[in-house]
């Protein structure tokens, strides 16, 4: 556990990722620090996240050696202050009860400090592993079953997600109910199911300040249409941050890393419909021989510094709108802009808590 007289004090509107992306087994002999994270030095981020000051640690999910239960207790277990959070699970991989359970023991172990993220989930992979896409109706099912248990009643459920007669916590949940939270881009549907049923939201990472605001606003209208405070939702906008490091490891980490996002076919055009660009840059990209070559996202087969040159096809003013690179002034300005468009939070993205130790610094002397 971190010794509290070497903890920064705490800057209550940045965060961080812990592993950004794939994990490796064992750590490789790489030339970038965030080119390989292993799930031991994932727990290190965690307490090097507190040591530093942030807020919060989020932890993607993949199903492989990055397991967020696994990992999120380790983190928790070395940690005494820092907030600990999914970003994110898909909730149709999970029995309700499950991860009622996870949320539950989180909480009961380590006091207030976890959130459970949940986002709709990916129907490509999906599909290779016999699940699928959470609908916005299930995620409001879920959510109010998770909350039903954690408040010592029984859910009585038979509907799309499944059949539960009688699904009930032996014991209630010790303090306030876990904060659950949304990944999404908070378009029309998202908008009005984080209204309805979620504490807070993480939108993605690669949009542009102006996007930010635009799903700021849905957000607010969609909790004005309902009666709700709409303070009431947390907003934390991801950002892929870079702050002084190589020229190579910022095209690894910021256009390899939205090289995969705008390949994938759906998603892709969301984030160029939301960023205002040219829909001819998901085109290019996708008509690259390395990529032609695959039938699944790239990601998913290579590491992003082995995408470096489809990578150069997105320009570099695309990432400057939408990453925080550069130096530290320059990467604190680009955060301002994030926040003057109604995020209530920043979290850092793609590079490692301690790659942003400067920065987080910078980023608390603002204020002071």
């Amino acid at each position: 556990m971190t010794n509290n007289k070497e903890l920064a004090p705490v800057v209550d509107d940045l965060s961080a990722y812990i592993i950004g992306g794939a994990v490796s087994a064992v750590h490789k002999d790489v030339e970038f620090e965030s080119d390989s994270r292993t799930p031991a030095q994932g727990l290190d981020d965690a307490v090097e996240a507190e040591r530093l000051g942030f807020r919060t640690g989020f932890l993607s999910e993949r199903w492989d050696i990055k397991e967020a239960g696994v990992i999120l207790s380790g983190a928790a277990a070395r940690t005494s202050r820092i907030n600990l959070a999914t970003g994110l699970i898909a909730p149709l991989t999970r029995h309700p009860w499950q991860a009622a359970a996870f949320a539950a023991t989180m909480q009961a172990c380590y006091g207030n400090r976890f959130i459970l993220g949940l986002g709709r989930g990916e129907d490509g992979v999906f599909r290779d592993m016999g699940m699928r896409k959470a609908t916005y109706r299930e995620l409001v099912d879920y959510v109010a079953m998770l909350r039903t248990q954690w408040r010592g009643e029984t859910v009585h459920y038979q509907g799309s997600i499944g059949t539960f007669p009688a699904l009930k916590f032996m014991d209630t949940v010790p303090g306030e109910l876990p904060p659950v939270w949304f990944g999404t881009f908070a378009r029309s549907k998202g908008a009005e199911t984080l209204a309805s049923s979620f504490d807070g939201v993480i939108l993605p990472p690669v949009i542009c300040p102006e996007a930010t605001a635009r799903s700021v606003a849905r957000i607010r209208l969609a909790c004005e249409k309902i009666g709700r405070d709409p303070a009431a939702i947390r907003i934390a906008q991801a950002v892929i941050t870079a702050p002084e490091l190589d020229e190579l490891e910022t095209l690894s980490l910021a256009h390899a890393r939205s090289l995969g996002y705008l390949q994938y076919k759906g998603y892709g055009e969301v984030l160029v419909e939301e960023n205002g660009w040219e829909m001819s840059l998901l085109d290019q990209i996708r008509s690259h021989k390395q990529l032609v070559e695959n039938e699944v996202v790239a990601d998913r087969i290579y590491h992003r510094h082995e995408l470096l040159e489809p990578a150069r096809l997105i320009p570099d003013e695309l990432m400057k709108q939408t990453c925080a690179i550069g130096s530290v002034e320059e990467c604190v300005n680009t955060l301002q802009k994030f926040k003057d468009a109604g995020a209530d939070e920043i979290t850092t993205y793609g590079s490692t808590p301690g790659q942003n130790a400067k920065l987080v610094a910078a980023w608390r002397d603002r204020t002071q």
